[in-house]
């Protein structure tokens, strides 16, 4: 239920089918790989081959960057809650927006926000020295984070001045959210603390994340309709310039003639001529 302006979110989110959907693949996938690769003997290589990786990519393997925003820390200290992150951060603040734009636009900004903070953060490994971008980008990333990131900043300023209680107990304005996912990606800059998507990877989640999902319409959205409006008065104006009457240069011009009725008869009765 759609709550109002101040409302504090104190009950579980009902989700929408994109997001079960969502999450459910999310889920899915980070177990098949933690069981496979921690009990059931299968190569790392098959995990490591379905990651992001910048010369990978650049060398024809396209796939990893529509596969790597599904990938999950399989093992190690961190792995459960790489997951969680992703998708409980889905659950608390997606059920929202998907409700606002539906299941389409929600699927296709969770999808794009994901490809194009992961395509941001290959540009600044290529125009970076190599030794600073394997620093701030590392060999491989991957995982949804950067969407969640992206999910976070939409929800924030559709819902301006709301609240919302993220595991059903810390209660976070829509402002304060901000706040936090920005000062959170600066420290982790500061402290080289470099999480699974890299550390250039979620400043894309908040940078996309207003772009596709700031508002209805969406920033850009709204920057295409005012292009496309000032191209179609810019073509009307043409227009109307070339069906302008021409100037007549002569000063020439068509009197009617030709007989009429009988009123423009002279006084005797004949023709005027």
């Amino acid at each position: 239920m759609r709550s109002s302006p101040g409302f504090t979110q104190l009950g579980f989110p009902r989700p929408g089918k994109a997001q079960i959907g969502l999450m459910a693949v999310v889920f899915v996938v980070w177990l098949i790989f933690a069981i496979g690769l921690n009990w059931g003997g299968a190569p790392a290589d098959v995990f490591e081959l379905l990651v992001g990786n910048t010369s990978a990519i650049l060398h024809g393997e396209v796939w990893r960057l529509f596969t790597a925003p599904f990938m999950h820390a399989p093992s190690g200290e961190g792995a459960v809650g790489h997951m969680l992150s992703a998708v409980l951060g889905i659950y608390f603040l997606g059920s929202r927006l998907e409700e606002a734009w539906g299941a389409g636009r929600f699927l296709r900004f969770v999808l794009l926000t994901s490809l194009l903070s992961y395509l941001l953060q290959m540009v600044v490994e290529l125009v970076l020295p190599a030794s600073l971008g394997a620093r701030l980008v590392g060999g491989a990333w991957f995982g949804l984070m950067p969407a969640v990131t992206g999910i976070a900043i939409a929800w924030a300023l559709t819902f301006k001045g709301e609240t919302v209680r993220l595991m059903f107990v810390l209660p976070v304005t829509s402002g304060m959210l901000i706040a936090f996912i920005i000062v959170l990606a600066v420290l982790r800059l500061i402290a080289a603390a470099m999480p699974p998507e890299g550390l250039i990877a979620p400043f894309g989640g908040m940078l996309f994340g207003w772009l596709l999902g700031g508002g209805s319409p969406s920033p850009l959205r709204k920057a295409w309709l005012k292009l496309r409006l000032a191209q179609l008065d810019s073509e009307a104006r043409r227009e109307g310039k070339r069906r302008r009457p021409r100037p007549n240069p002569g000063g020439l011009r068509v009197i009617p003639g030709g007989r009429s009725d009988d009123d423009d008869k002279g006084p005797d009765g004949r023709w005027l001529n």
